[in-house]
């Protein structure tokens, strides 16, 4: 029987699966076919690998190849040698043409220019250079907004609640969302490869350092996600002064807020201090409001960007660690390092990426107090428009922990004087 093999747009060097060439073998091995009529031996295969297993199917089943474009006699070692030749010739063409146009997207890629194909960016024309002013409008005021805490699932619905379209004119997903803000192009650099290779030649909507914040905020593994709203304005920084141990969120058999030292399987807490969730929140917002407009807070924020270094140092600091860690994994695999010498290894590489995700998430802490310091009483006006997650990085920005201590006996009303706030240096 004659039967037609093609595999359309899926080149026979790519390595990618052909469908229809495996149909082409199976038939080949349950014998519907006798044999196999190629363009050319090119067209056929350009892996001597898969050349090689071709021929050795050949052999068993005793099956002619033909080439319109010249004659190829598996059956003969002179006609092996001629495929074996073109085979060879085939592989090196193709790996020299991927080269060539490896060479050439890096030398677009290292002055900052566009590559060809791909869908429209968001806050560009199509193409991808002019910005597009309405677009670049929301751009800002998204990245705003999440330096300033709001969670990207809170600024995604609200777009698609003013009717805000993506660059594709559909919904924006919060993965949308994400993949767009912590694009470098928005901030005017040129990516290759996962790394930034240049400034572009296209205008940056946001700046530089607000773009490597926003990078390092959501490459952050302990910013929360795909977790449930949060409902607990102090979560993580009501610390027990019995035994230290941080506060949870702990509601009473009737629904009422309260935050507890949590004892029992799962818990390292005492058990001894628990206070009501309202009162404790609205104590320690005041008091953060307090702080917003204090001299002393403004001397600090100084002192800590005058220390801080730049946020893109710190970005490329945990990028080159993240990737020396990839490639002490692939050594290991490869049976080049023991394990004893990847543990060797593993301990630098990680206390330096420690220290970047330290010094990044000081730089973003910062960010967030930007438009409120010296306005307290602006931010008090609007502070219950804020989403919840906004507050609490706000809070989270300006103290470092609340002690709470025990509370006293037959004294039923809130206690301010068990409060012990720890201002952030």
């Amino acid at each position: 029987m004659d039967e037609v093999y093609v595999d359309d747009d899926i080149s026979a060097w790519s390595g990618k699966p052909r469908p229809e060439f495996e149909r082409m073998l199976d038939d080949l091995r349950s014998r519907r076919i006798g044999a196999v009529l190629a363009w050319h031996l090119d067209r056929l295969t350009r892996h001597p690998r898969e050349l090689e297993a071709f021929i050795d199917l050949c052999d068993e089943l005793r099956v002619e190849l033909g080439c319109v474009t010249g004659e190829v006699d598996l059956s003969s070692h002179i006609g092996r040698l001629t495929a074996r030749m073109l085979g060879g010739l085939a592989r090196y063409e193709s790996d020299h043409k991927s080269e060539r146009i490896r060479r050439k997207h890096e030398e677009i890629a290292v002055k900052g220019r566009v590559s060809g194909g791909g869908s429209r960016p968001y806050g560009y024309e199509a193409d991808k250079v002019t910005v597009r002013a309405a677009e670049a409008a929301i751009v800002r005021e998204c990245a705003t907004r999440l330096l300033a805490g709001e969670p990207v699932r809170s600024i995604a619905r609200d777009l698609n609640e003013r009717g805000v379209t993506s660059a594709s004119g559909g919904a924006w997903s919060t993965q949308s969302l994400r993949r767009m803000l912590a694009s470098p192009r928005i901030s005017g650099q040129r990516v290759h490869r996962g790394e930034i290779v240049a400034k572009a030649v296209w205008p940056a909507i946001i700046s530089e350092d607000d773009g490597a914040k926003i990078r390092s905020l959501l490459a952050n593994p302990e910013r929360r996600t795909n977790k449930s709203a949060r409902r607990y304005l102090l979560g993580g920084l009501l610390v027990c002064s019995h035994c230290g141990e941080r506060l949870v969120a702990r509601p009473r058999s009737g629904g009422q807020r309260r935050y507890a030292c949590a004892k029992g399987p799962g818990f390292s807490g005492c058990g001894k201090t628990y206070i009501n969730a309202d009162e404790v929140e609205r104590f320690v917002t005041e008091a953060v409001l307090i702080r917003l407009d204090s001299a002393a807070l403004q001397r600090t924020l100084e002192q800590r960007q005058r220390k801080a270094p730049d946020a893109q140092r710190w970005l490329a600091e945990m990028e080159q660690a993240q990737a020396q860690l990839v490639e002490l994994a692939a050594a290991y695999g490869n049976r080049e390092l023991s394990m004893d010498e990847l543990r060797a290894a593993r301990k630098p590489i990680e206390q330096r990426l420690t220290n970047a995700r330290k010094q990044l998430g000081k730089v973003s802490r910062s960010s967030v107090l930007d438009r409120y310091v010296g306005n307290g009483e602006g931010l008090r006006a609007e502070w219950a428009s804020l989403d919840l997650s906004q507050q609490h990085a706000i809070v989270a920005a300006v103290v470092d922990g609340v002690i709470v201590g025990p509370a006293r006996r037959g004294y039923n009303r809130f206690d301010e004087s068990r409060l012990t706030p720890r201002w952030r240096p």
